[in-house]
């Protein structure tokens, strides 16, 4: 039975459609919504600590600009803007601090920064041409090591010396001679050949001798040409190095292509971009140990990882005659964290399968080369990409790691005796651990008050306690004072953005806050949505945590329906903070000024509520997903009067996608839609998402098939709206013009596609967002407040 019926007489719609852009109610017009957000105010960006005074620094963007102003915090008193000579003075973000000696030091601006806590005084170890990164103390303090130029260097600090460390060359030694006895016996028949190769030794020699008096001596190892860099990691007393390599093959996966049409030349270009799932799957890696004084390279097998050598994927593989991983063809793996203990004994090896559906953590031994297992995730859809943080409880050798073992995210360590503790549980998420200096507390993010709250908390390792040290709901993020006593923190608020304020960690009190926002945005009387529960209907014992915007004002009969859907599948848009979505957010507020209701659900595969939530897709996007979208119309109609035959979905990206299937899949109860910048077959998307959630379309064809609407256009009979930039690298235009080839051939009606030929998947200028949203207010117009 349909709902409603979509041939609609010109009159009617003519009548309907509003397209005035001026205020309604208490709502900001449509232009000033989709306006360069420079009029609600610059968010603050980022804040660091200064370690001199205890104040801090924040970054935010000049207003009409694409610039960023540096900002000082001391005290009560107002920000002022930080000029150049107090730059040069100032500490970077994320110090690594030496607690012996009390010194710290950072990366600010490229320069290696230190300073002395307990002086207070500031001192640049290394300012270059290339960036410095990875600044670490040695064990003793008396030396700091840094990258830059994708070489290791140390600075001597009572000398103020620098010195390059040996250089990796992944090429072979000039000079080197083949062992393929065929080249040797070339070397022995022929003396030009022998002459030739002496003169180019010579001539190599000469070399070092040149790169010696430019970098103290130091010589380059040559480690061979069959492999290059991925990754390296050095040891604080400078003796190892961790470094993880991929085979040198030539790439010959074809990428795609995405043609720019305005350009200034006035001819078409073509830029290669990313390839499609399946033909761009990582590399598998291979670890070194390098031994920096002797020059020794020692590979670390994984031979005997748990698991290493079974295929979750045989079944499926099996049905496509593919071949499967076993002892002797064990599954390929990459190391995604290398992390060596302050004294530089021990580091903790992060593995990762390449299928993503195994997660090995590792304690190395460097003199002995050994490897102990300490942790092994396994899971059967795929690894989340969060909650992989790993590291040294500081004051000792214990590890600590996040894990979803339990089915959230929980923070685990070792004890001293080698035994697992799991120091949080609960249902609810635990993510951004800092330690405090002590190594008996960490100050952790978490939800655990609610579902939708996000606050800083300390949490106790013996007694496994949690303290909320914060009551502000919307904590994004937090820096903690090297002496544990403050936390810089960044939080937002549903209508208000990103801003800084400092935590006093012993008494709770807030200070120092920043105000960015400008009187035009804040004094407009914004809609606070209401955060809901609503039960699912398909057999999920938890509920669907929700925001509903309840139509405003008086009005009779009911209540047409917009249901918005957030993009990126895994992420929360159901809390407390400032949304991405604030343009949509503020859109939502014009329409329930015109009598709709609008819901924002997160459903099933969003983050926030647990590992079972995120990987209820897994092998099937698009249908859980629809079953929450289902239940939210259903709890409308049945508790606020929502109208069934009137119901509109709208979002972008992930939210295109669902808008594509709403329409596709259940058309009896979705009216009208808007796609914004929709994947329309997973096929044709990248590797790194889409292969964790429904594995490679060879391995997997069936899950490709289920999850990807352009396979379901029949279905479609409503009203639509598809909206794509041209310049789109991440869900390519092509996308969009694939699936629109595919209701012109099935005849389909009552469809248009605006196309932004300047924009990217985030589109940039105001003039296209506001074409955009023109396009959605008319259709949600006609086709549903329109319809009554």
């Amino acid at each position: 039975m349909k709902f409603m019926n979509y041939q609609r007489t010109v009159a009617a719609v003519l009548c309907a459609v509003i397209l005035v852009v001026g205020p309604v109610g208490n709502a900001a017009d449509l232009k000033t919504i989709m306006a360069d957000p420079d009029w609600i105010g610059a968010p603050v960006e980022a804040a660091w600590w200064q370690l001199d005074d205890g104040g801090y620094f924040y970054r935010a963007k000049r207003a009409g600009s694409t610039l960023r102003d540096t900002f000082a915090m001391t005290g009560a008193g107002d920000p002022v803007v930080v000029s150049a000579s107090q730059l040069a003075r100032s500490d970077g973000p994320n110090p690594r601090v030496h607690s012996a000696s009390g010194l710290a030091v950072s990366i600010h601006a490229g320069a290696v920064v230190l300073r002395d806590l307990n002086k207070k005084t500031h001192r640049v170890l290394f300012a270059g041409t290339t960036p410095a990164s990875r600044p670490q103390f040695s064990p003793a303090g008396d030396a700091v090591f840094f990258q830059a130029d994708q070489r290791w260097w140390r600075v001597d600090l009572a000398s103020g010396g620098v010195g390059a460390l040996t250089p990796l060359v992944f090429e072979e030694a000039p000079h080197a001679i083949s062992e393929d006895g065929l080249a040797q016996d070339q070397l022995r028949l022929f003396a030009t050949l022998e002459r030739e190769r002496l003169a180019q030794q010579v001539q190599f020699d000469q070399s070092v001798e040149q790169a010696q008096a430019m970098t103290s001596g130091v010589t380059p190892w040559y480690l061979g040409a069959d492999h290059q860099l991925v990754n390296s990691a050095l040891s604080p007393n400078g003796r190892w190095s961790l470094v993880s390599v991929t085979a040198a093959t030539a790439d010959n996966n074809k990428a795609d292509k995405m043609p720019h049409y305005v350009t200034r030349s006035g001819y078409v270009d073509v830029e290669d971009v990313r390839r499609l799932v399946g033909r761009e799957s990582p590399k598998s890696q291979a670890l070194w140990l390098l031994d920096m004084h002797n020059r020794q390279r020692y590979e670390l097998s994984m031979a005997a990882l748990p698991g290493i050598d079974l295929d979750p994927l045989a079944d499926l593989k099996g049905a496509q005659d593919i071949p499967v991983h076993d002892a002797e063809n064990p599954r390929p793996v990459s190391f995604e964290r290398l992390i060596w203990h302050d004294q530089g004994a021990d580091a903790v090896v992060q593995v990762h399968a390449i299928d993503n559906k195994d997660r090995w953590t590792l304690r190395l031994t460097a003199e002995t080369r050994e490897l102990n297992l300490i942790e092994h995730l396994h899971d059967p859809a795929w690894i989340n990409w969060q909650f992989n943080d790993v590291g040294w409880i500081p004051g000792g050798d214990q590890i600590w790691w996040l894990s979803e073992a339990s089915g959230y995210s929980h923070l685990y360590a070792t004890r001293g005796d080698g035994v697992v503790m799991q120091h949080s549980q609960g249902e609810f998420e635990v993510t951004d651990v800092a330690w405090l200096p002590d190594g008996e507390s960490a100050l952790v993010l978490s939800n655990r008050a609610h579902p939708t709250q996000y606050d800083v908390y300390r949490l106790n390792a013996a007694s496994q306690k949690m303290v909320r040290l914060t009551e502000l709901k919307g904590v994004e993020g937090f820096s903690l004072h090297p002496t544990g006593t403050q936390a810089l923190v960044l939080f937002s608020e549903t209508y208000r953005p990103t801003q800084a304020v400092v935590v006093d960690l012993v008494n709770g009190d807030l200070s120092s806050q920043t105000d960015t926002i400008n009187d035009a945005y804040s004094v407009i009387d914004w809609q606070n949505p209401e955060f809901v529960a609503i039960p699912s209907r398909h057999g999920v014992e938890k509920p669907i945590w929700s925001k509903f915007y309840p139509a405003q004002g008086d009005f009779e009969g009911l209540r047409p329906i917009v249901m918005f859907v957030h993009g990126a599948g895994y992420t929360q848009n159901t809390h407390h903070k400032f949304p991405y979505y604030f343009r949509e957010q503020m859109f939502h507020n014009l329409l329930t000024e015109r009598g709709y209701h609008v819901l924002d659900m997160d459903y099933r595969a969003s983050r926030g509520y647990g590992r079972d939530w995120r990987t209820a897709i897994y092998r099937q996007m698009g249908t859980p997903e629809l079953e929450d979208l289902i239940d939210g119309v259903q709890w409308l109609v049945e508790k606020h009067g929502g109208d069934p035959n009137r119901v509109g979905v709208y979002g972008g990206s992930y939210g295109g996608f669902m808008a594509f299937m709403a329409l596709f899949k259940a058309p009896e109860i979705f009216t009208a839609g808007a796609a914004l910048r929709p994947v329309t077959d997973w096929r044709h998307y990248n590797d790194s998402y889409t292969a964790n959630i429904l594995n490679t379309p060879a391995v997997d064809p069936e899950a490709h098939h289920r999850s990807s609407p352009i396979e379901f256009v029949e279905g479609y009979e409503g009203a639509l709206l598809i909206s794509h930039g041209m310049l789109d690298d991440n869900v390519f235009y092509k996308d969009s013009v694939r699936l629109v080839q595919r209701l012109i051939e099935l005849e389909k009606e009552h469809w248009e596609l605006a196309s932004y030929p300047l924009e990217p998947h985030g589109y940039v200028h105001p003039e296209s967002w506001l074409d955009q949203y023109r396009r959605i207010l008319k259709l949600f117009e006609s086709e549903l407040r329109g319809a009554q």
